[in-house]
C-alpha cells in the first residue's frame, strides 16, 4: 500500500517537471523573449530554476499529499500559492546571475499561470477518473439524493455534505442551509447561504423549490430532532437524515451514511443504550434455550446470544417456518455455533420435558406466547392454554432440571389488563415470581411496551395499507402507546439475564408514549403523501379487550432504580401461593371445555383484570 502510494507521487512529481519544463519554453515564445538552450544563458537559468523551484514548492506546501477525488477551492488555491515560489526565486536568480539584463516581466506572469492552470487541470482530470472508478468499484450503495436540496445544520457534519455532494453529485443543486444560531443566519458555509432558522423551513422549501431535505445534525437530542423532522414533514419534500455520530462507521464519509427517516426517528426520546459486552459474558459457554425462538423478539435474542459464543444455542418454536429462517441465517453468520432447532410446543409436557432433560439448558428466555389481543379476546381459553400453562410447564422444568436463570417475556398488556392476553401475561408474571420463592432458579420477568415492525404490531399493517393505496385504519383519535425497538427490547431482556437476582420484574422507561395517530400521519409523510388529501385515515373504534393507553407499572408495585437509569424494577407483589395455585387447577379442568369462558377465573388471579362488557353475558366461570 505504502510502495503505490510512493510511485502515485513520483508519477505526480514527474507530470509536474514536464509541465514546468513546457510552460517555461511556451513562456519565452509568447513573450517574445529568445530562448538558447546554450549554458549559462540566463533563458536556461531560468528553465532549471523554474523545474526545480516548481516540484520542491509544490512539495512544501504539501500538493502531493492531497486525496484529489475529495478536493476543492482550497486545494486549487494551494496550487496557486505553491507556484508563487518559483516565480519569486526564478526572478532572484536570473537578476543576481544577469546583473543589468532585463527580462519581461510578462514572460513571468505567463510561466506561472500557464505552470499552475496545467498543473490544476491534470489534477482535475484525476479527480473525475477517480471518481468515476470509485462508483464502479464501491460497495456502498450511493444515497439517492438529487434535485434542489435543503441541508439542516451549518456545522462540520453539514460543511462534509455540502463539499461531498458538491464534488461528486452532479445532480445535485443545495440551494439553502437551515441553522439555528443567530450569529450563523446571513452567513455562507461552502458557498450556500444560511438562510434563516427551523421555523423557516416550509417557506423556504417553497422558495427555492427544494425536492430534498438532509438533516445534518448528528448530534442533536432525540427530541430536538423530532421536532424538526417534524416540522419537514409540513413539506412535500423527500426526507433524509444523518445518523448520530455513535452510529457512524466513518465519520469521514457522511453522504453514505445518509438515510430514508424511518419512523423509529420519530419516537421522541433517546434509544435506550445497554452495553453488551459487559453483560452478556454470563452466557459464554452456557447452554441457551429461547422458547418462541423464531419469532420477532425471540429471533433477535438468537442473534445476539449467538454473537457471544454460547456453548449450545437450542431454538424452540412450534412454527418452523420462522425456525427455520433463523436457523439458517445463524448458520450462516456464526458457521461454528453449536446451533440446535426443535420444533414442539410449550404446551406439550412431555415434548418441553424431553428438551431439558436432553441438553440441560443453563439458561431460558421465554419468548412462546399468544400476544395478538383481538384474537384472543375470540378464544380465551387457548390464551390460557398456551401463556399461563405454556409458561408454567416451562418454568416447572427449569426448577427440575436446575437451570440457573429463567427470563420472561412480559408485557405492559400485564398491568390492569382490559383483555385476556394482558391478564394471561399478568398471571405468567406471577407463576415465575412464586416459583423464585421456592427454587434455586432465579426467575424474573422483563415487561415492555409495543415493539416496532413485530409480527402483529400496527406498522406493518399500516405499510400493507399503504401499498394498498389506504386507508390507514386507526382504532381511535387518542388511543396512545408506548414504543420501542426490537434491538432496545432485547438488550433490556439481555441485561435483565445478566443482571437477575431472582422475582424481579425489569421494567423500561420508555418516556412519552405515541399517538398511534401520529405514527399513521407520519409514515405517510414519510412514503411522500399528503394524509387525508392522498391518503385516507379512518377510525374503526376499539376493539374488544383494547383500551386508550396502557401502563407500564402497577401502582401498587413501586420502583427501584438500577445501574441504567432507563431501567426499573419493580417490587413484587405478594402472592398467596396456595390461593394461586389452587385456581390454577381449576382453570386447568375449565379451559378445555369449548363452551366455558375462563374469564372469571382470571379474575379471581388478577383482581384489576377488567373483564370486556361485550362477554359479560357468556357462560363466564365465576366459582
Amino acid at each position: 500500500m505504502k510502495s503505490n502510494r510512493v510511485l502515485n507521487m513520483f508519477s505526480y512529481v514527474i507530470y509536474d517537471f514536464i509541465i514546468a519544463f513546457v510552460s517555461t519554453i511556451v513562456s519565452f515564445w509568447l513573450s517574445g523573449e529568445n530562448f538558447t538552450f546554450i549554458w549559462p544563458d540566463k533563458s536556461v537559468l531560468i528553465l532549471v530554476s523554474w523545474c526545480i523551484t516548481s516540484v520542491l514548492s509544490l512539495y512544501i506546501v504539501k500538493i502531493y499529499n492531497i486525496l484529489w477525488r475529495f478536493s476543492g477551492f482550497n486545494e486549487i488555491l494551494r496550487i496557486f500559492v505553491g507556484c508563487l515560489i518559483p516565480l519569486g526565486v526564478t526572478a532572484i536568480a536570473q537578476k543576481s546571475v544577469f546583473v543589468g539584463e532585463d527580462v519581461k516581466t510578462s514572460l513571468y506572469l505567463l510561466n506561472y499561470f500557464i505552470t499552475a492552470c496545467a498543473i490544476l487541470a491534470q489534477r482535475f482530470v484525476v479527480r473525475s477518473f477517480e471518481i468515476k472508478l470509485a462508483e464502479k468499484t464501491s460497495n456502498t450503495p450511493k444515497s439517492k439524493i438529487t434535485g434542489n436540496v435543503m441541508i439542516i445544520g451549518a456545522g462540520a457534519a453539514g460543511e462534509a455534505i455540502i463539499k461531498e455532494l458538491s464534488n461528486n453529485y452532479r445532480n445535485v443543486k443545495i440551494k439553502c442551509i437551515i441553522d439555528d444560531n443567530p450569529s450563523k443566519i446571513g452567513q455562507y458555509l461552502g458557498g450556500i447561504h444560511i438562510v434563516g432558522s427551523v421555523g423557516t423551513i416550509v417557506n423556504n422549501a417553497e422558495k427555492y423549490d427544494i425536492d430534498t431535505i438532509i438533516f445534518a445534525i448528528p448530534t442533536c437530542s432525540i427530541a430536538r430532532r423530532t421536532e424538526i423532522l417534524n416540522i419537514c414533514h409540513l413539506t412535500k419534500c423527500n426526507l433524509k437524515i444523518l445518523p448520530q455520530l455513535y452510529q457512524l462507521e466513518n465519520v469521514n464519509e457522511f453522504v453514505p451514511a445518509i438515510r430514508k427517516v424511518e419512523i423509529e426517528d420519530l419516537l421522541g426520546r433517546e434509544p435506550i443504550k445497554v452495553n453488551l459486552d459487559s453483560v452478556m459474558d454470563y452466557v459464554q459457554n452456557q447452554v441457551v434455550l429461547v422458547t418462541g425462538g423464531g419469532g420477532t423478539i425471540g429471533s433477535e435474542l438468537c442473534r445476539q446470544i449467538a454473537s457471544h459464543n454460547p456453548k449450545q444455542l437450542i431454538i424452540f418454536d412450534i412454527y418452523e417456518n420462522n425456525a427455520y429462517e433463523i436457523q439458517n441465517e445463524l448458520k450462516h453468520s456464526y458457521p461454528n455455533l453449536d446451533l440446535v432447532t426443535l420444533i414442539g410446543s410449550v404446551r406439550d409436557s412431555k415434548r418441553i420435558d424431553y428438551v431439558f432433560r436432553t441438553y440441560k439448558p443453563q439458561i431460558v428466555y421465554h419468548a412462546a406466547a399468544h400476544k395478538h389481543v383481538p384474537l384472543m379476546e375470540d378464544s380465551p381459553n387457548e390464551s390460557i392454554k398456551n401463556n399461563v400453562f405454556g409458561t408454567y410447564k416451562t418454568a416447572e422444568c427449569a426448577d427440575r432440571y436446575g437451570v440457573k436463570r429463567f427470563v420472561l417475556i412480559s408485557t405492559d398488556k400485564a398491568v390492569n389488563p382490559t383483555n385476556i392476553m394482558g391478564a394471561s401475561k399478568r398471571i405468567c408474571e406471577m407463576i415465575v415470581q412464586t416459583f423464585n420463592d421456592t427454587s434455586k432458579t432465579e426467575f424474573v420477568a422483563v415487561r415492555f411496551g409495543n415493539v416496532l415492525g413485530s409480527n402483529g404490531s400496527v406498522i406493518p399493517l399500516f405499510k400493507k395499507q399503504l401499498e394498498q393505496g389506504g386507508p390507514l385504519t386507526v382504532t381511535d383519535p387518542n388511543i396512545i402507546r408506548y414504543f420501542m425497538t426490537i434491538p432496545e427490547a432485547v438488550s433490556l431482556v439481555l441485561q435483565a439475564g445478566a443482571n437477575a437476582k431472582g422475582g424481579e420484574i425489569f421494567v423500561l422507561d420508555m418516556g412519552q408514549p405515541v399517538k398511534i395517530l401520529s405514527l399513521a400521519e407520519n409514515l405517510i409523510r414519510l412514503s411522500g403523501f399528503i394524509p387525508y388529501k392522498d391518503i385516507g385515515i379512518e377510525f374503526t373504534g376499539l376493539r374488544p379487550g383494547e383500551k386508550l393507553y396502557e401502563e407500564l407499572l402497577m401502582s401498587e408495585e413501586g420502583l427501584t432504580a438500577t445501574e441504567n437509569e432507563l431501567i426499573h424494577i419493580g417490587r413484587p407483589i405478594d402472592i398467596d401461593r396456595d390461593e394461586l395455585l389452587g385456581t390454577l387447577n381449576e382453570m386447568r379442568e375449565i379451559m378445555y371445555d369449548e363452551k366455558a369462558d375462563i374469564r372469571g377465573l382470571v379474575k379471581r388471579i388478577v383482581p384489576t383484570y377488567q373483564i370486556p362488557k361485550t362477554v359479560e353475558e357468556r357462560e363466564i366461570v365465576n366459582v
